[in-house]
């Protein structure tokens, strides 16, 4: 019995259009998602296995497709929600508050985190995520699914950068995509998430 499945959008494919194509949601999520949730099984069943055979000569190498395969189960799963065709604007509240506090303004968070996100080198996300150590958002580059993730952080903000995300619409253009995506971020959850890590 598989341990995750892929989750519905919570809107249509063309929804985030003319940001995000239909096409480009269609493919992101039934391919590339799928993708993710079928390895991240697999790898459970193959661990299983090892432990009943009591055989860990392969080890190394399922626990490293485990963390790729759930890695990027949980980022597109945040990721879908992350975005809305009613997104865009600023954020409202204690999320706004805590931005200006930590980034200095809403426009030099965003700025931070556009930077992020174009200078990731190959596939990778940019994040916005709450350390629980020391109690503030973050911002920082996550390297293909699970790569340069600090300890402790709960992800609030996520955003794909792999060329699948956005190379149908945007060729190599990342800059353009970027721009585009705070077009549709939904912050009611991001603002949602926010409130669950700080209560």
């Amino acid at each position: 019995m598989p341990i995750y499945t892929l989750p519905d959008l919570p809107y249509d494919y063309s929804a985030l259009e003319p940001y995000i194509s239909g096409r480009t949601m269609q493919l992101h999520h039934d391919k590339h998602h799928q993708a993710y949730v079928t390895g991240a099984n697999t790898a459970l069943e193959q661990l299983q296995e090892a432990r009943d055979k009591g055989d860990f000569a392969n080890v190394n190498k399922l626990e490293k497709d485990l963390a790729f395969n759930l890695g990027g189960h949980i980022n597109h799963s945040v990721f879908w929600k992350n975005m809305s065709p009613d997104g865009g604007g600023k954020p409202e509240g204690e999320l706004a508050a805590a931005i200006d506090e930590y980034f200095g303004s809403f426009d030099k968070f965003t700025a931070h985190f556009t930077a992020t996100a174009l200078g990731v080198q190959g596939s990778g996300w940019a994040m916005l995520a709450w350390d629980q150590i020391a109690a503030r958002p973050v911002v920082f580059q996550l390297f293909d699914q699970q790569g340069n993730v600090p300890a402790g952080v709960t992800p609030l903000l996520q955003l794909d950068v792999w060329e699948h995300a956005y190379y149908l619409d945007y060729q190599n253009v990342r800059a353009d995509y970027v721009r585009a995506f705070w077009h549709v971020v939904n912050w009611q959850d991001v603002s949602d998430r926010f409130a669950k890590v700080t209560a």
